[in-house]
Formats: structure tokens, C-alpha cells, sequence
């Protein structure tokens, strides 16, 4: 056992110890820094598999493949930026600003007050046709969706969902995004499910709400403008419900954690 000790103490001095600090600070300010953006679950895959490669890379020495992978470095240095161009622009955003990255849902007392508001708003939508869309953002920040919408951040209120969703209206359209007990942005463009869907009678909402939830942890909250009927999709899976059961699924989702 000493002697394992003392080999380790060879391998391990202080500037090793000061290296694997740095390392890890720097993919955990990536990891900070790409919260809140759908681009995280990507950035995390990337992180992975560069570990797993360099690890194989150093243990096997593969001649081959280690030189395949100095020869293509260059290309992923350049590709990166590319394909996070937003994210990076948010990001940099971000370093400049001194409002804390950590999201939270609703708190416990907030939480009940939230519930009631959007369950009653959606059966108010529902008896007279209002079609609506309501997303509720989970751990997957949806900050691409939010930024492309148009930015209310107000207290969520029954009045509030069903003005924005009134016919006609300019915002009526598009999706309002909830970001814990705070309705941040409406007439919101959500990606469209590409899947076949069985009901013939869901249409383009039902679409949007599936879709966000592919993308994302998030929750969704449809009213058909044909038959009034309310429809929740989390998962990429959508289901039809009633109120009642509207409300206990949003109180399960909004239990008070950290984003």
C-alpha cells in the first residue's frame, strides 16, 4: 500500500493537481455558460465524447487514429463556433450581465396561485374556443424560443392567458412561454413535430406543442379553437384531459426545485 501511495505521489505534484482544477472550471463555466439554451444536451454530448476519445487515444496509442484526430481538430475548432453561434453570442451576453444564470420554478407559496390562475384561464379558453398554446419551461432553458417572441415578463394572471389568447389579437397565434411563476414572452414560433399524428382533428398547436417537447423538457398546454377540447404534451406524447387532471399535472411539474 505505501508503495502505491508513493507512485501516485510521483505521477500527482502540485502542478497536476492546479491542471485537472483548470480543466474542470473551464467545462463547468461551458456548462454554466450554455444553461438555458436548448444547446446544452449537444455541448454536454460533445464534452463526452471528446473525454472518451482522448482517454482511448492515450491508453491504446493508435498511430492511425491519433493522427486522424490532430488532423481533424482544426475542423472541429472552426465547425464549434458555427454551429453555436447563438448560443456563444447569449453566452458572451451573459459574462457582461451580472443577473444570476440559475432559473427556478415557482416557489411552494407561488405555486398554487399559478395553478389556479392557468387552469382557470384554460377553462375559460375552452368553453368559448379560444385556441391557446401555454409552455411551461422545465431544466432545458428555452431562451432561443423566448428571444424570438415578444417579451412581457408579467405575473401570471387568468385575465393576462386570456387576452393574449383572444381572437384576432396580434400575440393570439403564437405560444406564451412561462418561466417559473413568470409569463416571460408571447406570440412565441415553436418547432412542429415532424411525426405522423393519429388524430386527424389536432392541427398546427398540436403540432408546436409536440414539437417543443421533443426538443426539450418542457410541458405544453393546448386548447383547440375547433373543439375546445385541452390537450397536454410532454415527452414528444400528447394527451387529452380535463381540467381537473390539468391541475395535478401542473402541480406535480411546478414542485419547487432548481432549474
Amino acid at each position: 500500500m505505501p508503495e502505491i501511495f508513493f507512485s501516485l505521489s510521483r505521477l500527482f505534484d502540485w502542478r497536476s493537481v492546479v491542471d485537472i482544477v483548470l480543466v474542470a472550471m473551464i467545462f463547468y463555466v461551458l456548462l454554466r455558460l450554455f444553461r438555458g439554451t436548448q444547446a446544452i444536451q449537444l455541448m454536454r454530448g460533445i464534452l463526452v465524447i471528446a473525454l472518451v476519445i482522448a482517454v482511448v487515444s492515450q491508453m491504446t496509442h493508435l498511430t492511425a487514429f491519433n493522427w486522424l484526430l490532430r488532423q481533424s481538430s482544426l475542423v472541429v475548432l472552426v465547425a464549434i463556433p458555427v454551429i453555436f453561434q447563438p448560443e456563444l453570442r447569449r453566452a458572451l451576453e451573459r459574462v457582461g450581465r451580472t443577473a444570476p444564470l440559475a432559473i427556478r420554478r415557482a416557489d411552494s407559496a407561488g405555486t398554487q396561485r399559478l395553478v389556479n390562475a392557468v387552469v382557470l384561464a384554460v377553462e375559460h379558453l375552452s368553453e368559448r374556443k379560444h385556441g391557446a398554446l401555454i409552455v411551461f419551461e422545465g431544466s432545458t432553458g428555452l431562451a432561443d424560443v423566448i428571444d424570438r417572441g415578444v417579451p412581457i415578463h408579467a405575473d401570471v394572471t387568468t385575465e393576462l392567458i386570456t387576452t393574449i389568447f383572444f381572437p384576432n389579437t396580434a400575440l393570439h397565434d403564437g405560444a406564451v412561454i412561462m418561466q417559473g411563476s413568470e409569463l416571460v414572452a408571447a406570440g412565441c414560433v415553436l418547432p412542429l413535430t415532424q411525426r405522423a399524428l393519429s388524430d386527424l382533428a389536432m392541427g398546427t398547436r398540436h403540432r408546436a406543442a409536440i414539437g417543443i417537447t421533443e426538443e426539450s423538457d418542457a410541458m405544453s398546454v393546448v386548447v383547440s379553437e375547433e373543439s375546445g377540447l385541452i390537450s397536454v404534451a410532454r415527452n414528444g406524447r400528447i394527451l387529452r384531459l380535463d381540467s381537473n387532471r390539468l391541475r395535478k399535472l401542473l402541480s406535480d411539474y411546478y414542485r419547487p426545485q432548481l432549474a
